[in-house]
């Protein structure tokens, strides 16, 4: 359900309800397009800040989900998938916005145009709750880590480290 429309956090909201999805969406008074302005704005540990950023494996979409400032490893993308490191590219800001209705910064785990195969980060679930982009830059959503795995239907991986593929 691709569309020229952006989304945001009313869009958010009523797939929550609609999915009947617990989390709250906080309205904040600054803007939280990094990490640390994230983490900043909500009083938390830079680690309880879940990040979503889309990859295109093979030139179709894919959601990874990581916390803090880890940084994904393709690799481990191309491993799960049995592709080559480089057909794992990050989306640029522009095909962010195209694929999910979301701009950068901004993304929520769920809620796009359409469902997302998803990858998340092993360590995003030892937490008992997290905060993931709210659907714009001034939101966030304070989530369990067990529902985003829930509404998603992710993949549980190490994307912080390389992959070994089977050279078979």
């Amino acid at each position: 359900m691709k569309s020229n429309q952006s989304l945001d956090p009313t869009h958010l909201a009523r797939y929550m309800h609609e999915n009947h999805l617990p989390g709250e969406i906080l309205h904040l008074d600054v803007p939280t397009p990094t990490v640390e302005a994230a983490a900043a704005a909500v009083g938390c540990k830079s680690d309880e800040i879940v990040k979503s950023l889309l990859f295109f494996v093979r030139d179709e979409p894919v959601l990874a989900i990581t916390s803090g400032q880890a940084h994904i490893e393709p690799r481990a993308i191309a491993g799960h998938y049995q592709v080559g490191r480089r057909q794992v590219k990050l989306a640029d800001p522009q095909k962010v916005l195209k694929e999910t209705g979301f701009g950068v910064g901004a993304m929520p785990p769920f809620g796009h145009y359409s469902p997302l195969p998803t990858l998340i980060d092993q360590r995003v679930l030892e937490k008992e709750q997290v905060y993931a982009g709210g659907g714009s830059d001034q939101t966030l959503l304070r989530i369990a880590p067990q529902t985003i795995l829930a509404a998603t239907q992710a993949t549980v991986l190490d994307l912080l480290s390389p992959e070994k593929q089977d050279p078979g």
